[in-house]
């Protein structure tokens, strides 16, 4: 009769001698799953005529702004986008016509996003297809628990330790 193997630890699992090689592989595990994933998510959402999945969270977070917009560096915070990468991806946004920004005449050349009357509920359209586009690529690796107890550790990573787009 067999016995059961007795449950090993994280680091006998991975064969480590170094513990601090655990952060090295949470690092190249995000990465990995992240190119993984993205292909077939973003060509469902290319599909729905957003051309990067960054666009759908950048309508999403000006139309929860509401009708006094989303300041552009408020945005680069919640998104954690480097301005000049934001600033890309939002004139792509406007020339699309799904939004439009006002500059606030401080010294600070601040900028204000605003939806355009195409852009609205633009995020909550496409969000089926996003959604199945998810499902069909995570659901199948693990469970419900899984999942959660994923986030919530992937939103230790986040500053302060919680999930900003969770106010």
């Amino acid at each position: 009769m067999s016995h059961p193997s007795p449950p090993r630890s994280p680091a006998e699992f991975f064969d480590d001698d170094d513990p601090r090689i655990a952060y090295n592989r949470v690092w190249f595990n995000i990465m990995r799953a992240h190119r993984r994933l993205l292909p077939s998510i973003a060509k469902a959402l290319k599909a729905e005529g957003l051309a990067d999945p960054i666009w759908f969270e950048i309508l999403m977070e000006v139309e929860r702004a509401g009708p006094q917009g989303q300041l552009m560096g408020q945005l680069e915070e919640i998104l954690f986008v480097p301005q000049y990468a934001l600033s890309r991806h939002i004139s792509r946004l406007e020339k699309e016509g799904f939004l439009r920004r006002e500059h606030i005449a401080d010294g600070r050349r601040k900028q204000v996003l605003f939806l355009t009357e195409t852009g609205t509920g633009l995020h909550q359209r496409i969000w089926p297809t996003y959604m199945a586009a998810i499902q069909a690529d995570v659901a199948g690796s693990m469970s419900t628990d899984e999942a959660y107890m994923l986030s919530r550790l992937m939103i230790k990573l986040l500053p302060g330790g919680r999930d900003p787009g969770r106010s």
